[in-house]
């Protein structure tokens, strides 16, 4: 899965813990998502998206291996 965390969250000015904050995770797990090392369940791909200004879609792509 590719995200656009890191791009967003630059034109919002939010840092990578004020993001954690508003969604209630710890830093490193935005970490993760931004690598792509990690897949968010529904809701904190919901609630990472509202924070940033955006919807899923926006946010989170899938590749079409990720989907095989």
């Amino acid at each position: 899965m590719k995200t656009r965390i890191r791009e967003l969250r630059a034109k919002t000015g939010l840092t990578q813990e004020e993001l954690a904050q508003q969604v209630g995770v710890r830093r490193e797990t935005i970490v993760f998502l931004e690598k792509g090392k990690y897949n968010p369940s529904l809701k904190l791909a919901y609630k990472v998206a509202r924070a940033l200004g955006s919807t899923i879609e926006e946010v989170f792509t899938f590749e079409d291996e990720d989907l095989a």
